[in-house]
């Protein structure tokens, strides 16, 4: 590859300001060299903000930049498809923001065109990247708390007023609690487990934030193929509840708190005969270390963190949580 790593940024978002463009900035050869929206005037505007060369009004434009070889995609989710698929044509990797789409059958879509096209394409899960999810894998792998029997987690926040919009009014857009903070729940469990969803119930709630068919508000179960049940409690509309995980197993159990976010933060905990202690972690940048994992993926040193078809695993999950709230069924997860 070319000793320098030019990215060009599908969408002119509040995450690739906050935090992608950072994280990409980290990495030795890497640098953000053009920006894409299909408002011309606000790619300008945040290519000036940002320091990023180029601002393009169109994917075309941007595409065809010889300086970009990789794109990391934040629009809205409907257009994550058709905007992989164009970068795959033209030779770029791939860095698409989660759900990969809104339907499965898409997802494979974009993975089997990634892989045709010889690019990389990776999920940008970003919760599988921090030091206490980390930590947690490796504590149930080494068989700290016995054989996992259930889990928990506590994912329900307060969606920041700048942040609403799409995501609480916009159903076409895939917009909803579920397919933005359920499909990152599906993601670590499969991490943390090392086994895949097999079927899910769930009801979901609208209380004071999404209108029309969106829900902001959800809890569900989950049946994993190694037999543990997980229960997982996801909102945008609660303002102090806090985050974590529990990992309930045959000796013992793991508690996390203030674990499911993007900041570097979090304690673990072990409680078993001995009783409870702190697990000591090493915090650092979740997005640095996705761009690390991807920068080698792109070396041919392995592959990202999250693959795509980790992103079709955990949208598969959550489109299966969504319909068994919308029709009261159990709903068995596409394979």
């Amino acid at each position: 590859m070319a000793k320098t790593l030019g990215w060009g940024l599908i969408g002119a978002s509040t995450i690739a300001r906050e935090w992608v463009i950072g994280a990409i900035r980290a990495q030795t050869g890497n640098e953000v060299v053009a920006v894409m929206s299909s408002d011309a005037a606000r790619a300008a505007q945040y290519a000036e903000a940002n320091q990023i060369g180029k601002a393009y009004g169109s994917i075309d434009a941007l595409l065809a930049d010889s300086r970009v070889n990789a794109v990391y995609i934040s629009t809205t989710n409907e257009l994550h498809k058709a905007q992989t698929l164009a970068a795959a044509a033209a030779g770029k990797h791939v860095l698409c923001e989660k759900p990969l789409a809104l339907t499965v059958a898409n997802a494979h879509e974009m993975v089997a065109a990634c892989a045709k096209a010889g690019v990389v394409l990776g999920t940008n899960h970003h919760l599988r990247n921090a030091a206490t999810h980390r930590k947690m894998r490796e504590l149930i792998a080494s068989g700290a708390v016995g054989r996992p029997l259930f889990a928990r987690v506590f994912h329900a926040a307060y969606l920041s007023p700048h942040l609403q919009g799409w995501r609480i009014n916009n159903p076409g857009a895939g917009g909803g609690v579920i397919l933005d903070i359920t499909v990152h729940d599906a993601d670590t469990l499969r991490f943390l487990l090392g086994s895949e969803p097999i079927e899910a119930v769930a009801m979901s709630q609208q209380a004071n934030l999404a209108s029309g068919d969106l829900e902001d508000g959800a809890m569900a179960v989950l049946r994993f193929a190694n037999g543990v049940l997980v229960q997982l409690h996801d909102a945008f509309t609660v303002k102090y509840a806090g985050t974590g995980i529990e990992i309930h197993g045959t000796e013992g159990s793991i508690l996390a708190r203030d674990v499911m976010t993007q900041r570097p933060i979090g304690q673990v905990f072990v409680r078993d005969a001995r009783g409870e202690r702190e697990i000591p972690v090493e915090h650092e940048n979740l997005y640095a270390r996705g761009l690390a994992s991807f920068n080698a993926a792109v070396r041919g040193e392995g592959g990202p963190s999250a693959t795509g078809e980790d992103g079709v695993r955990s949208l598969a999950t959550a489109l299966a949580v969504l319909e068994s709230a919308r029709t009261g069924r159990r709903v068995a997860i596409a394979q």
